[in-house]
């Protein structure tokens, strides 16, 4: 896997495509609780830019979708650096310099690519704030809140303490202040997040990206067929939900 700041780089001038066939995904097992809806599975990491990005798209995308709803999104993890610390030594540009090289100010200009893509769609990111580090303790919360039918709160959540106010994802009592927030029972989090619990779902979504050939991120996957790859355009996401509608509804 790629570290995160060669991931972060990549992110940051990724392409935006136009819309085309979609591309299909390598076949697995049917999922264990199978939807009567079309699945729409997003591989994504909290400290990804562009995966927050690529949400606000997909969710305007999805708005103008006639068939909106009967999609049932599926948040799914995905770590750009496993083996990142709790908490780097570096904020987010003096990442940038110690990896590439170049001053600072040449690292906040490489990133402020990125923040003007976010404010495109309502988002005002403040990178100077973001503390760089682990999102594993993230990411079992959000599988935790899955659990409880809130999955996609905790994703927004965590996407906006990081980008927005300069949250530290792998601190325990941070997690915990954002699950009280949307609704979890405190205690409950506590007690997950003191344990291992969810640590085998993170690593089972993070084999099943690595099966399906996932480099970066975001990633969705629509009807478990049909990959669409990067914070595309709210116009290619439609494209692709409309292509894979139309497919769905032929085979039935």
């Amino acid at each position: 896997m790629k570290s995160w700041s060669s991931l972060l780089v990549a992110t940051l001038v990724l392409p935006i495509t136009a819309f085309s066939q979609l591309q299909r995904v390598p076949e697995r097992a049917p999922m264990e609780h199978p939807s009567t809806k079309m699945t729409v599975e997003i591989w994504s990491d909290v400290v990804c830019p562009f995966c927050y990005i690529g949400k606000r798209e997909f969710e305007r995308a999805l708005e103008r979708f006639p068939h909106k709803n009967e999609v049932e999104v599926v948040w799914k993890s995905f770590e750009l650096d496993p083996n990142a610390p709790e908490r780097s030594e570096h904020d987010m540009y003096g990442m940038l310099a110690a990896k590439y090289g170049g001053t600072r100010e040449d690292a906040a200009a490489r990133v402020e690519g990125v923040v003007q893509r976010a404010k495109s769609v309502g988002l005002e990111y403040q990178m100077d704030k973001a503390v760089i580090g682990n999102s594993f303790q993230a990411q079992r919360l959000i599988q935790f809140a899955k659990t409880k039918g809130m999955g996609a709160e905790a994703e927004e959540r965590s996407f906006k303490a990081y980008f927005m106010e300069g949250a530290q994802l792998s601190d325990r009592s941070t997690l915990i202040g954002l699950a009280k927030e949307i609704g979890l029972d405190a205690a409950e989090v506590e007690t997950v997040l003191t344990s291992d619990a969810f640590a085998d779902e993170v690593r089972a979504d993070e084999r099943e990206a690595q099966q399906l050939g996932i480099q970066g991120v975001p990633f969705f996957v629509l009807d478990r067929k049909y990959a669409v790859s990067g914070a595309q355009s709210s116009d290619h996401f439609l494209g692709a939900l409309e292509q894979a509608w139309e497919e769905r509804a032929e085979k039935q």
